[in-house]
């Protein structure tokens, strides 16, 4: 009996002992930041934050412009000079709302192989296979298939990197496109089409999570063990009428981010927080969660609380 009441004694004790190391425990979805500019890496807030993982997208043509691709290696290179890994993300060389050109498969494979090239010897290992593909701004808006034939040529130009097959904005007909996009695949790449990316503006700045459950209800009908990625996520600080300009506002949102991120950390495994420099609310849509000229906002205090309970 004695014997019997020590060890219940001494497991009491190595659990109350083990109650510190369990609450301080992070969770297991990886944070990270979007940004277009090198800049960033310099800066003392960004620094401050001990970023690990960035993303940056790029116009799927860039290695026809030296110039522009040096720049993209350029932000490579000085990312992984600070232990940074890039997630690089094709995208259309024309933003503008269905003005875009879209390419076709042999010459996304002849243009965005010589990115590959260029990248992969500097540590890029990580993929995007075409920006929030199912939105207007993007030629693959009305192609889901097209999309899908893009994927089978970056699986064969960077074997062995993981590839964002899929990447989404969380609007209306989310789910028809994604259907679309995987009824063209065959069923052996179908299930390792397992990686998806969503943007999910929508859902963290009206507080809700309905588009980014939506997007994993649908992917889920193809996709037996999805992966999501939030590619592109944050607090909106300026965005034409529906969200004028208000930083405390985008603030709270990011606050609500990470409380999706908690909830469905066991869904996603990934979140880039877009962008690091906001425009001071002097253009259509401001994200930054820090002012232009790198000074602080409340989203980057946000970001910073955040932080301390997930993995980067």
């Amino acid at each position: 009996m004695a014997r019997t009441l020590a060890h219940l004694i001494a497991a009491a004790l190595a659990a109350l002992v083990a109650l510190p190391a369990a609450a301080s425990a992070k969770l297991d979805v990886r944070v990270g930041i979007g940004d277009q500019s090198a800049a960033m890496f310099d800066e003392p807030l960004f620094q401050a934050a001990r970023i690990k993982r960035v993303r940056t997208f790029v116009p799927w043509n860039v290695a026809r412009d030296r110039a522009a691709l040096d720049r993209v290696a350029a932000y490579v290179e000085r990312a992984r000079r600070s232990g940074i890994s890039v997630l690089v993300h094709v995208s259309t060389d024309d933003l503008r709302v269905r003005r875009g050109r879209l390419p076709s498969a042999a010459a996304y494979r002849r243009q965005v192989g010589r990115l590959v090239r260029r990248l992969r010897p500097l540590g890029v290992r990580e993929w995007g296979v075409w920006n929030e593909a199912n939105h207007a701004s993007q030629p693959t808006w009305s192609r889901p298939g097209r999309a899908a034939r893009y994927y089978r040529q970056m699986r064969s130009l960077c074997r062995g990197c993981r590839i964002v097959a899929l990447d989404v904005l969380d609007q209306r007909g989310v789910e028809r496109y994604i259907d679309r996009f995987y009824r063209r695949l065959p069923p052996r790449l179908r299930r390792r089409a397992r990686i998806v990316g969503i943007h999910n503006y929508s859902d963290v700045n009206r507080r809700r999570t309905t588009g980014t459950r939506a997007v994993m209800r649908a992917v889920r009908r193809h996709v037996r063990a999805p992966v999501f990625w939030l590619t592109e996520t944050g607090g909106v600080v300026e965005h034409g009428r529906s969200f004028p300009c208000n930083r405390r506002r985008a603030a709270n949102r990011i606050a609500y981010l990470f409380r999706v991120l908690r909830t469905y950390r066991r869904q996603i495994d990934r979140a880039y927080v877009y962008n690091w420099f906001g425009t001071d609310c002097r253009t259509r849509m401001d994200t930054g969660v820090v002012n232009a000229d790198g000074s602080r906002r409340p989203s980057y205090m946000q970001l910073r609380r955040g932080l301390t309970r997930f993995k980067r």
